[in-house]
């Protein structure tokens, strides 16, 4: 009966392996759904309707690539029918930190008047500080002049609408892609995409930062891109991450063991960006880290809450009390992903324009 057992077992492992395997086949053509991309150059993404305006050089040749963005103008960069799924979507801009800090990304799935997405645009395209560094992982792409791409799918039932509003007091070229495809089918109940972007400048002694703060209902979390401007000289990253799950009290079910430990590197951060986890920015005081947890879901049934301890080491305290774990104060901001299913509850509120660039522009009256 055990060897029967086994083998029936392993019978059933080959065949969801290879069902896994067939979920994605690069070659299939004859799929249920259809390929569209908005820009400027087609802003409905509808069939035969791209590249209709004019240029100096003719209709159709160049005629539309990008717009002004102007201090306290909004765009609704999409507004399309489900169901569908966005799958790409490709910005560029100036690269300075008014633009990348004051421009905020808005997305509201299905209807719902509150946003599920609400961040700047350069976090949440995982560029933190506003200081562009070239990199890739498995959400993101960014090259040295802003060009950055966000693959992590959108899905949604009966309406995507993303905006963008120009919160700076600077104008820029705007130029972007929507990729999405349309007629996809989706289990009854999916969850939406939704992020957001905190920033505590300093953060409170002895008191967790918030990676995600308190969600309730079911849900996954994604993962985390984190900036960190240390106000001292000692490390800063002595801090464990901690993800309270499903009614946790005051201890988390799952709990990290440092700061470089959570985002896979070690003994310090290293200028290195891998797939799910790395540091991306590491240049003048500035560190931007990142952890996506693809191949480690994190769901939760109930509510769920992620926090990062602000501990430090010193050499100094290691020399008055054998121990060189500190706590401190730091700057830190962060984008958190997740998917939860709509209606959703409203987001912490976002950081206004002036407290989103503090400290990394120079103040108008400083020497």
């Amino acid at each position: 009966m055990t060897k029967i057992n086994f083998k029936a077992a392993v019978i059933l492992l080959l065949i969801g392996t290879i069902a896994a395997a067939e979920e994605v086949k690069l070659y299939e053509i004859e799929v249920p759904v259809e390929s569209r991309s908005i820009s400027f150059e087609n802003p409905t993404g509808a069939k035969g309707k791209g590249g209709m305006a004019s240029s100096k050089i003719g209709v159709g040749r160049k005629g539309l690539p990008a717009k002004e963005f102007r201090p306290g103008q909004a765009y609704t960069l999409c507004d399309i029918n489900g169901p569908g799924v966005i799958r790409h979507i490709w910005v560029t801009v100036r690269k300075d930190v008014e633009t990348l800090q004051g421009i905020v990304v808005r997305a509201y799935w299905d209807g719902q008047e509150n946003p599920s997405i609400e961040a700047p645009l350069g976090a949440f395209f995982g560029i933190m500080h506003g200081k562009v560094g070239a990199y890739q992982s498995a959400v993101h792409s960014v090259n040295s002049d802003a060009g950055m791409n966000i693959w992590l799918e959108m899905p949604f039932a009966k309406k995507a609408k993303i905006t963008l509003t120009n919160e700076s007091t600077k104008s820029t070229p705007l130029f972007y892609y929507i990729d999405y495809t349309t007629g996809d089918k989706l289990p009854s109940k999916f969850g939406r995409l939704h992020a957001i972007y905190r920033r505590e400048n300093p953060t409170t002694l002895k008191q967790d930062f918030e990676i995600l703060p308190k969600r309730t209902g079911s849900g996954r979390f994604l993962g985390c891109v984190i900036g960190i401007r240390p106000t001292e000289s000692n490390w800063w990253g002595e801090g464990e991450v901690k993800v309270y799950l499903d009614g946790d009290g005051n201890f988390p079910t799952i709990c990290g063991t440092g700061t470089e430990d959570y985002i896979g590197q070690s003994w310090g951060v290293q200028n290195t960006a891998y797939l799910y986890g790395g540091t991306s920015l590491l240049e003048n005081k500035l560190n931007t880290i990142y952890r996506w947890h693809i191949k480690d879901p994190i769901y939760w049934k109930k509510d769920v809450r992620v926090t990062i301890q602000q501990i430090g080491w010193s050499q100094q305290v290691n020399d008055k009390t054998g121990s060189g774990l500190y706590e401190r104060q730091d700057d830190w901001s962060c984008s958190a992903f997740w998917y939860e299913p709509i209606p959703s509850a409203q987001l912490p509120p976002m950081p206004d324009y002036q407290a989103r660039i503090k400290n990394y522009v120079a103040e108008p009256n400083a020497k």
